[in-house]
């Protein structure tokens, strides 16, 4: 009877954990930019520092979600080529950030002088509604342009094509934003194929670092 009761206790006890737990998070990867068209040297350096972009698994779709967190205003996305179908939503965090499919200018400012050239696909761009710059996304901002993917292709094969080292090749992915209201005026980006490290991995290296220190003193000591 005592046994019957832990079994049950047990049981009881694991479905409370279950039931409790957090559903799992989408998988994500996070990107930074770099800029193309050097207009300002600050400028720039700022955009680098603060653009990002998280392109977030959905299943049967695929959400990139912009963040600005420099003194600038990300009025223009421009998609060049990769896994993607067509724009599905566009979604933003509310007063201050207003997009739409579309826009103008039809490329990239500036996309010639990227190597290779980006050349925007049809129809895979999105602008700010009038007024451009304050509807813009600027600090604590943000803007989520959702997209279907071609038939087959997988969250997997996204980040694959944004992480091919040929970037602008046959099936790649590039993702170009325009920003503005700089105090030097505006500057194009485009991602880098490399992904920012997640917290995880930074703690990881720290805690290796860690131990090549510790290890490295232990030797010291024992001679």
């Amino acid at each position: 009877m005592k046994r019957h009761t832990q079994s049950l206790a047990a049981i009881l006890l694991g479905t409370l954990v279950m039931a409790y737990q957090p559903l799992a998070e989408a998988a994500s990867t996070t990107y930074g930019f770099y800029n193309i068209t050097h207009n300002n040297a600050a400028a720039e350096m700022d955009g680098e520092a603060n653009l990002m972009v998280e392109v977030i698994d959905l299943g049967p779709q695929v959400q990139f979600k912009f963040t600005n967190n420099s003194t600038s205003s990300l009025t223009d996305v421009y998609f060049d080529d990769g896994t993607l179908l067509g724009i599905a939503s566009i979604t933003d965090s509310g007063l201050g950030v207003a997009f739409s499919a579309g826009g103008s200018p039809p490329n990239l400012p500036g996309g010639n002088t990227a190597s290779p050239s980006f050349n925007t696909t049809a129809g895979f761009l999105a602008d700010s509604d009038p007024a451009v710059s304050p509807n813009g996304v600027s600090s604590g901002e943000w803007v989520a342009i959702t997209f279907d993917l071609i038939n087959g292709k997988t969250y997997a094969d996204t980040i694959a094509a944004l992480s091919l080292p040929n970037g602008g090749g046959t099936g790649d992915l590039r993702i170009g934003v325009h920003v503005q209201s700089y105090a030097g005026g505006s500057e194009s980006f485009i991602n880098n194929p490399a992904p920012v490290p997640e917290a995880e991995t930074y703690a990881m290296m720290l805690a290796g670092l860690g131990l090549v220190g510790w290890a490295a003193r232990r030797r010291r000591q024992s001679r």
